[in-house]
């Protein structure tokens, strides 16, 4: 017995027992009446102008931080993904061996979350600009390589096959048959990650690297609810500007598979392709000015103290069983939350469009909202605990899966749907077998893909006092313990990429059996 495609949904939703079950024993009351005044202060932000002109600055240093991290990702990331393509080796070499060293090699930087490059960057940088910058390129460079090789992998060979065997040389034959179908991809999932590089330098800001974020903490600790709803708007609507602006660039760029010259639009979106390009990198260096980027600062590292010391006897006392075990644990409850709530929602709310609207901005503030700061937020009427941490991840990832399957229902034909409603079907039963079934296996193929990333995203609520890798590379930290923290980063990095490939091969399956 197998169950039909749209109850794969609901099963990671099952987690909720348990949750639910241990929610009374980690509530306290003592920080209810600071939540409702929190809820309350969504409608009355601060509108002082020295307020407004702090927070204006802190979303400027913030945007610009991304834009320039998201920049050099890019660039780098187009370069490394051509580097690490087989295709590319196999047309110019005849064997990919090239290209498997290079993606083995850049698998490091990207299993290493971009708050520990922040952290690990600004010990042997010191505060500078410059910090936050490279802590969203380096493992953003790595992410757009790996997504650019497997994109240029994936095309079919026939015309590159065909202009080689009529004697085209190898680079001009790449970029005649496989330059214009990546080019969609490409576009699609750069506007993607700026999207979540504005989101990382938020986070990064959190954590002291400057910014909008670090306005947020403040306001937060120190109980002003109305100066940090005024953040979180104009945050909120910077990020609604951005995907307004990026949705429309893929609608106006976007380009078939398939091109003729002769297609009318194609030689004009070409062209502002390479403008756009062509503009990109005097913008960066704009920015970088404008916010004191200085690259002559990586030319002057401070020692680590500690690394030499061969104190690894305090290494091998870490309980490491308890820690990669809490880390584990962790990732699962928050990804079976994030999956399993966002099909869950829009049921419960199919038969009135008031509460679908009220879902779909719930998902929007929950993309917005840091997690650390959904901890300290959780932490008013929870105790601290592996299921307050967990609440605080799966939220945020909440708005992130919410939005791609409430995107994956719109572009379902309602034909289904309309039918079920015509023969008396509910509209939760419509909604459930009419237009879910469509989008189950590509849904959950995306889930085990975020549930890889939100392996990475515990040493974000690690760091803020919950449990794991995370909290003990807190502790390391505090106590400048190099050789500890050496050894976390490289257990947190396996298990990363050991999440990495099992979440691959289950993408995978459930896309071969959609």
């Amino acid at each position: 017995m197998r169950p039909a495609p749209p109850l794969l949904l609901l099963l990671p939703a099952l987690v909720l027992v348990p949750v639910l079950l241990a929610l009374p024993g980690l509530l306290h009351g003592g920080g209810l009446d600071l939540i409702m005044e929190f809820a309350a202060a969504a409608l009355t932000p601060s509108l002082d102008p020295v307020v407004l002109r702090a927070l204006l600055a802190g979303v400027g240093v913030t945007v610009g931080m991304a834009l320039v991290g998201w920049g050099i990702s890019l660039i780098a990331g187009l370069v490394l993904g051509l580097a690490s393509s087989r295709t590319l080796w196999r047309t110019l070499l005849g064997h990919a061996l090239p290209a498997d060293l290079i993606r083995r090699l850049l698998a490091l930087p990207r299993s290493i979350h971009e708050l520990l490059w922040g952290l690990l960057l600004l010990q042997v940088l010191g505060l500078q600009p410059a910090v936050a910058v490279l802590a969203i390129a380096i493992p953003y460079s790595a992410l757009v390589a790996r997504v650019v090789s497997d994109l240029l992998d994936a095309l079919p060979t026939a015309n590159l096959e065909a202009l080689r065997a009529g004697g085209a040389p190898g680079p001009a034959a790449l970029l005649t048959a496989l330059g214009p179908p990546l080019l969609p991809g490409v576009l699609s999932y750069g506007g993607y990650r700026l999207e979540c590089a504005l989101r990382s330098a938020t986070l990064l800001g959190v954590f002291g690297l400057g910014g909008l974020g670090t306005d947020l903490k403040l306001s937060l600790q120190s109980l002003e609810f109305h100066e940090l709803w005024s953040g979180l708007w104009l945050l909120l609507a910077v990020m609604l500007l951005l995907e307004t602006w990026v949705g429309l660039l893929r609608r106006r760029w976007g380009m078939p598979r398939r091109l003729a010259l002769h297609q009318p639009g194609v030689g004009r979106r070409g062209r502002e392709m390479v403008l756009a390009l062509g503009t990109l990198l005097p913008l960066l260096v704009w920015v970088g000015r404008a916010l004191g980027v200085d690259p002559a600062v990586l030319l002057h590292w401070q020692p680590l103290p500690g690394l030499e010391s061969g104190h690894w006897q305090a290494v091998l006392s870490l309980p490491w069983p308890q820690l990669v075990g809490g880390t584990l644990l962790l990732t699962v409850l928050a990804a079976a939350l994030a999956v399993g709530l966002a099909p869950l929602q829009l049921l419960v709310a199919a038969p009135w469009p008031w509460a679908r609207w009220l879902v779909g901005f719930s998902w929007v503030l929950a993309r917005l909202w840091p997690p650390p700061l959904t901890l300290l937020l959780l932490l008013f009427v929870l105790k601290p605990s592996l299921i307050t941490a967990a609440l605080a991840l799966g939220l945020h990832n909440l708005g992130i899966l919410g939005r791609l399957l409430r995107e994956g229902l719109q572009d379902q034909s309602p034909a289904a749907q309309q039918a079920l409603l015509a023969a008396g079907s509910g509209p939760r039963l419509a909604l459930f077998y009419g237009r879910m079934s469509g989008v189950a296996r590509s849904y959950l193929a995306y889930g085990a893909y975020r549930s890889d990333v939100m392996l990475r995203e515990t040493v974000v609520v690690g760091l803020a006092g919950a449990v794991g890798l995370g909290s003990q590379m807190l502790e390391s930290l505090s106590s400048f313990a190099w050789d500890q923290l050496a050894a976390l980063v490289l257990v947190y990095a396996l298990l990363t990429l050991v999440g990495e490939e099992l979440s691959d091969r289950l993408r995978r399956r459930l896309l071969r059996g959609s």
